[in-house]
């Protein structure tokens, strides 16, 4: 018996190495941490129960049967993140330099089917050099049976992939279904072919940290949600962002006592507004103002900045906030805005997450590049992820509403349950100058002082259109309140709002406007 239990103690060792020492220190030198490593930062402390340790490839092509390294270049299991069930597997780029085989993808998989049974997170730590070419058609079909687990888990439970290596061909679709991806700076990339195939076919001379580096991704293709400076920056905002999501889409996210009034006002919000309808300001003020303890968790910073999207807490409840962003762009909707806060809204949808909605829209981005690319198609995504979105939506004005924007914006017409605004708040079908001009078109021509009339005509636009009141005379705009108390009213709807249900038709599925 004693024999038995040094030997199992041996291969545990053995597995615990991976690749080996020389592999690791490469690994080390390269600013990367090991898939252990990682893990013992993710989750808490002493949590993490590995399974299938003892997983060997079954492969026997090209010599790769000379070399069969336990665990197979990825450590899988369970353990917990704040005390709450979470599943992982962290890739190994020390053992066949992270590739996925089919007995690698057959644990991922395993994994993958456990949480779903219990109704828990998942968390992929990805560092692989792609499918294990020795393995052939089997090391694709591996990829396959997880990107349809992949699918089949969206909107089930919350799906995270950090990238924190190579990520190439193939491999990039699992992240990409997934509802959050972290890439780490200078480490981590990501794309479907590589820097050689690109100079081949399109002859550009690109790197991989321009072809599909982190901030490329954060900046030009949306496709990173988070940043980071390195390893245990990025495991570190993975624990924070999973603080605010529940454990899967039958629970509410976890409230945490944070110790804000919630009655607390902020006098600074009342003048926060310019005079001039034409100056920006930062909406990130407001919104830092009013949730909890200024802490708010930002999705997408650097990308499609005239939206803003992220979780916060109100009274310890968590809350999804979308806010258009005056600083940038003058806060209009584009496609990438649209595309960006969609996706977004759906998360918060499927999952519980009340959605607070800040409005200060000129309307959707003109122009030929943005009709041609779709706008129409793009901008209808936002429209319908409000309008199938069944959680609690609350919405305030502080300023501009104007034309289809408004509608889109988590109006009342599309189910948006409690509607504030701002007494700066000008709701109407366009700005008063783009108003005057189509309506008194011909008067102006007309007149001896066309600037003078056009401004008095602006001037009586302004005064009947440029405030909340003929809205709110018609129940489209719940309360005009002062913007001092945002953070209490909120708060106050949001506990009205707790135990809302509303549904939709019954269907397999929308048809959203991909």
């Amino acid at each position: 018996m004693k024999n038995t239990i040094e030997y199992l103690l041996k291969l545990r060792e053995e597995a615990k190495l991976g690749g080996g020492h020389k592999k690791i220190e490469e690994q080390h030198k390269k600013g990367k941490l090991t898939a252990r490593e990682r893990l013992e930062i993710l989750l808490d402390e002493g949590s993490f129960q590995e399974i299938d340790m003892f997983v060997r490839h079954r492969a026997h092509d090209f010599g790769v049967d000379k070399s069969r390294p336990l665990g197979d270049g990825v450590v899988t299991g369970y353990g917990t993140i704040d005390g709450r069930l979470v599943f992982v597997f962290s890739q190994d780029f020390t053992v066949f330099g992270g590739s996925l085989s089919e007995a690698h993808a057959e644990k991922i998989c395993k994994i993958m089917d456990l949480a779903m049974k219990v109704g828990a997170p998942v968390i992929g730590l990805n560092d692989s050099g792609g499918a294990r070419i020795q393995e052939g058609v089997a090391s694709l079909g591996g990829y396959a049976e997880i990107f349809l687990r992949n699918t089949l888990a969206s909107g089930v439970i919350p799906q995270i992939s950090a990238i924190m290596g190579p990520c190439a061909g193939g491999a990039v679709y699992s992240p990409a279904i997934t509802d959050f991806i972290f890439m780490v700076k200078n480490t981590s990339y990501m794309f479907v072919t590589g820097p050689n195939v690109v100079k081949t076919v399109t002859h550009e001379d690109v790197t991989f940290e321009e072809l599909g580096g982190a901030m490329v991704h954060a900046t030009k293709s949306g496709v990173a949600h988070f940043v980071c400076e390195n390893d245990v920056e990025c495991l570190m905002h993975i624990r924070k962002l999973l603080s605010y999501l529940p454990s899967n889409n039958m629970e509410d996210p976890p409230r945490i006592e944070t110790g804000d009034d919630p009655n607390r006002e902020d006098p600074k919000l009342d003048s926060i507004i310019p005079d001039n309808p034409n100056k920006p300001y930062d909406m990130k003020e407001i919104i830092l103002s009013i949730v909890d303890n200024g802490e708010f968790l930002e999705v997408h910073e650097y990308f499609a900045q005239n939206i803003i999207c992220g979780f916060a807490r109100l009274d310890g409840y968590s809350v999804g906030i979308v806010a258009n962003q005056p600083a940038v762009l003058a806060g209009v909707l584009d496609i990438d805005a649209s595309v960006k806060a969609a996706r977004f809204v759906r998360f918060c949808d499927a999952f519980n997450i009340p959605i607070i909605t800040f409005v200060d829209v000129p309307g959707f981005m003109p122009g030929t590049d943005q009709e041609w690319r779709g706008i129409i198609r793009h901008g209808a995504k936002l429209l319908y992820a409000y309008c199938e979105a069944t959680v609690p939506k609350v919405t305030v004005i502080t300023r501009k509403a104007y034309g289809g924007a408004y509608d889109v914006m988590s109006s009342k017409h599309i189910r948006g349950d409690i509607n504030y605004a701002w007494p700066t708040a000008e709701i109407a079908v366009m700005g008063p100058k783009g108003a005057v001009e189509i309506i008194f078109k011909k008067e102006i021509e007309k007149s001896e002082n066309p600037d003078e009339l056009e401004e008095k005509l602006i001037q009586e636009y302004r005064d009947k259109f440029a405030h909340p009141y003929i809205a709110a005379e018609r129940g489209f705009i719940d309360d005009v309140i002062e913007p001092r108390k945002t953070r209490q009213m909120l708060i106050k709807a949001l506990k009205m709002l707790e135990n809302k249900v509303d549904t939709n038709p019954k269907k397999k599925h929308g048809n959203i406007p991909l």
